[in-house]
């Protein structure tokens, strides 16, 4: 899984016949800190999400196309859900 904010979404007048009505976005792969790491991908979305929502992705072709049920959608990257909130443990000095 890979912890994200969304910066975008992508428009294709032309596409795959599978990826008809599917919402492609933008995603920046964050750290729990929010802070970018990485370089932004593009995932489809099955959570309504939208610009600026920090969000889950999962980045695994054959569990991406386990969520649509089609083994032939060309996807790597699901958005699978929409974060409310981040609590990070205290470490403990001993």
């Amino acid at each position: 899984m890979i912890l994200g904010i969304v910066t975008g979404q992508v428009w294709a007048t032309r596409r795959n016949p599978r990826l008809s009505n599917k919402r492609c976005l933008i995603v920046q792969p964050v750290l729990p800190d929010r802070k970018p790491t990485g370089q932004a991908l593009l995932a489809l979305d099955v959570v309504d999400a939208g610009p600026g929502d920090c969000v889950l992705v999962n980045k695994e072709g054959s569990g991406a196309r386990l969520i649509f049920d089609d083994a032939t959608i060309p996807v790597q990257a699901v958005i699978v859900g929409v974060v409310d909130r981040i609590d990070k443990a205290a470490s403990s000095s001993k």
